[in-house]
Formats: structure tokens, sequence, C-alpha cells
């Protein structure tokens, strides 16, 4: 997926040690509410956010476990929830399309003003967009994260 990311540790515990730490708390980051559950083999966290009005863009992380000895492999999985990907797919689609016509008319229409006019929006659109999910998406992402790696001793592999 596009805006998916996935990070691996070991931990030192064992999987049981790891699931009895983390599920049925609550992390909360930037006044969002993030509770983790158990579901089937893995650890679910996911935001509560129903009572919000405000347009942002939460991922829903899967936590994976897989023991090996004493030792237990943890892959982080963040992805994006189903609800929020509509509108950074339309902004990544409109970005794609005004590149294509950017390079499309370098060949056809030889006009450089329009050519750059276009790459330039592109490049603009895309840039603003580019940080603003990193001061958003993937900061909630990181901050999950790294809410998971202080509850455990971790060595990143």
């Amino acid at each position: 997926m596009l805006f998916t990311k996935k990070q691996a540790y070991h931990a030192s515990q064992c999987r049981k040690d790891v699931i009895n730490r983390l599920t049925g708390s609550h992390v909360t980051i930037h006044n969002y509410d993030f509770e983790i559950f158990e579901k089937g083999k893995t650890l679910r966290i996911i935001p509560h956010a129903e009572q919000e009005n405000a347009i942002t863009t939460l991922p829903i992380t899967d936590v994976e476990m897989k023991e090996t000895g004493d030792k237990t492999d943890i892959v982080i999985t963040s992805k994006m929830r189903h609800l929020d990907l509509g509108g950074p797919l339309l902004i990544v689609a409109f970005c794609t399309f005004l590149l294509l016509a950017s390079i499309v008319s370098v060949y056809v229409d030889r006009n450089r003003i329009i050519t750059y006019t276009l790459l330039g929006l592109s490049t603009f659109i895309f840039s603003v967009f580019y940080v603003r999910l990193q001061m958003g998406y993937y900061d909630y992402v990181r901050k999950i994260s790294a809410y998971i790696r202080n509850r455990m001793e971790f060595a990143e592999v």
C-alpha cells in the first residue's frame, strides 16, 4: 500500500509478556485516544475519533508477534484507515496528472511557460501535502511505535 509503514523489532520478553504489557491500555496522542486490544494472534491499535469533527488522517496499527525461543519477533504495521484514504489518494492522483501533463506538454506544445507552470504546481502541491502528512499521519505512526518501544525492551532489526 502507498501509506503503509512496517517496522520490525526483537523483544527480549516472551509473547505472553508482550501481550500483557500492551493489551487493555490506552495511548493519548494529540488529544486522540488509541485503544490496544487483542484480535486473533495480533494486537490492534485503533483510534477513537467518533466524536471529533476535525478532518484528520489516523492510522490503524497491527502488532504481529512471532515467538522465537524465549524472545519475540515483533512487526508493527501501520496503515491508513479506509475512511481517510480517499483524500490523500486524490491528491497523489492529481499531482501525478499534473506531472504527466507537463511531460506531455514538453513534446506536444513545446510551450515552456505552461510546462514549467504545471511542473511547479505539481511539485508545490505535493510538497505541501508531504509536509502535512509528516506533521499529521506519520507523526501518529511514529508516536505509536515509540509508545510500543518504550513499553518493551527492543533491539531494532
